[in-house]
């Protein structure tokens, strides 16, 4: 019996972690392109793991296959900082 109870609450926790880690994850960040200069400020959803480490790299390369350069990611949040975001980014608000 006390076996059962202690895979069963593993197996809790495995669903609940496994739960959380499905979470929509987006970054904002700050882009460039040359001749001419643009500067952009954008909000994207991320695919990879929800960390400003993992997001450069992600971001970088999809905003490279679109002629931009990636300056800076500002931060990584979930979907509760969207909203405060959405105006400033305005075009570029989950374009990538």
């Amino acid at each position: 019996m006390k076996r059962f109870l202690i895979s069963a609450l593993a197996a809790l926790v495995l669903a609940a972690s496994a739960g959380a880690g499905n979470a929509a994850c987006y970054a904002d960040y700050k882009a460039k392109r040359d001749n001419p200069l643009k500067l952009h400020y954008g909000v994207m959803q991320l695919n990879g793991a929800c960390d400003k480490g993992a997001a450069r790299g992600e971001i970088a390369q999809r905003l490279k296959a679109n002629g931009w350069v990636l300056l800076n990611v500002l931060s990584v949040f979930d979907e509760s900082g969207l909203n405060s975001r959405k105006g400033s980014a305005g075009g570029y608000f989950l374009r990538f």
